[in-house]
Parts: C-alpha cells; sequence; structure tokens
C-alpha cells in the first residue's frame, strides 16, 4: 500500500492527484503546517531526514521529491499511461518538465512570495522604506521579469499541443499544475495568457483532481 505522507497547503497534493489518476489504491497520513511558522511538524523527520513534504513510503521504499514520486509511482503503477517510454523522445520530454518545473518555474515564485512578506512584515519605522525599496528593488529587477519570461515561453508551449507532453495528459501536467497555480494565485498569472488560464480550467475539470482534493483538502497557494 502507498502512504501519501500529507501536508497541508504543499506539493504533495500532485502526488495525490497522480494516484487517483493511476487508480491506485492508497492511505494518505496527513500532517499540519505550524500556524505560525508554516513549517511542516518534526514528525516528517521520522519519514525522511529533511522533514518535508511529499514524501512516499511503498513498502520498503521511501522517495521523496515531487518529480522523483511522480516518476516512480507512474513507472511502477502507469502500465503504460502518463508517462512514455524510457528512451525515448517523449520521455526526455516529459523529464524535461518534471525538472524544470521546480528547478526553474519555482524559484522565482517563491522569491515573490518571500519579498512580499519581507515588503508586509513588521518592523521598526525608520527601517519600513530601506526594506520596500530593497524587496521593490529586486522584485523589478530579477523576480518580475524572470516570472514573465517563465509565464510566456509556457504559454508558448501551449501553442505547440494541447498538453505539455503532447496531445495526451500525462505526468508533465501534474508536475507543472503547481506552479502554474501558484501563478495565478499571486505570480501575475491571468487571462493575458489564455492558454495557461485554459490548461488550469482543464486540470481542475478532471474528476482524479477533484477526488485528490476531496481526500487531501483545500488548499491555498503562495499565502
Amino acid at each position: 500500500m502507498v502512504i501519501v505522507h500529507h501536508l497541508n497547503n504543499s506539493r504533495s497534493q500532485r502526488v495525490l492527484w497522480l494516484l487517483e489518476e493511476l487508480g491506485v489504491p492508497y492511505e494518505v497520513k496527513r500532517y499540519e503546517r505550524d500556524a505560525k511558522t508554516m513549517l511542516a511538524p518534526p514528525e516528517l523527520r521520522a519519514v525522511h531526514p529533511l522533514g518535508k513534504s511529499p514524501v512516499i513510503s511503498d513498502g520498503d521504499e521511501v522517495v521523496a521529491e515531487s518529480g522523483a514520486i511522480i516518476e516512480y509511482l507512474a513507472d511502477k503503477y502507469g502500465q503504460g499511461t502518463l508517462i512514455p517510454a524510457p528512451g525515448t523522445a517523449a520521455r526526455r520530454r516529459a523529464s524535461y518538465w518534471l525538472h524544470y518545473a521546480e528547478g526553474s518555474l519555482m524559484p522565482p515564485l517563491l522569491m515573490s512570495l518571500i519579498f512580499s512578506k519581507v515588503r508586509n512584515a513588521p518592523m521598526p519605522f525608520l527601517a519600513k522604506p530601506v526594506a520596500h525599496r530593497i524587496a521593490d528593488k529586486v522584485m523589478e529587477d530579477f523576480v518580475t521579469p524572470n516570472i514573465t519570461l517563465h509565464l510566456d515561453f509556457l504559454e508558448g508551449e501551449l501553442g505547440k499541443s494541447t498538453w505539455f507532453g503532447g496531445e495526451d495528459f500525462g505526468v508533465s501536467d501534474i508536475q507543472l499544475s503547481f506552479p502554474l497555480e501558484a501563478a495565478a494565485g499571486r505570480g501575475g498569472l491571468d487571462a493575458s495568457r489564455p492558454r495557461l488560464m485554459a490548461f488550469l480550467e482543464r486540470i481542475h475539470g478532471r474528476p482524479a483532481y477533484r477526488r485528490a482534493l476531496e481526500k487531501g483538502g483545500p488548499y491555498e497557494l503562495m499565502r
């Protein structure tokens, strides 16, 4: 039995969704973030030394990191669906998206969240103008241009095929869902990029996606 160590408002929602798409039985073990720090509880370190989510247990196997988990589950349980065969051009494309989502797309989105918190954090009155100028300068010169670059790139990719991996829905779309939902929440993704907005509408309409939300609970991203 696959056990998903599920942290609220986290990337592990994608893992629940994938398992629902695959029709694989699983158990959800829930963990709650600290209400003040938003950090994962120390109990997760008993599962994996970093104490992060997502992480799954599958018999004696413990697998961490979203992309690695998605690839592992799709390879083991997919029976040729959702992930292309190893050694093919389609698989290399899928692998690219599995790495790109967290390695390239998420960092500027996280920086956007961090600097918005810096700007709104309580601090001495005289420090506020300095902190605001620094945060605004980093956002203007680096973060916002990088987010724009990535969103434009992704909008263009969806002009080439229905889904990110091609004409069929697959693991690439599941992996990219989290950063794109985060971008729609606080990263500037809006109706000016209609293909990406249509992508989000399509995934939200999938029965497996809705079932995963019922199992994992609603989540608010980039808050």
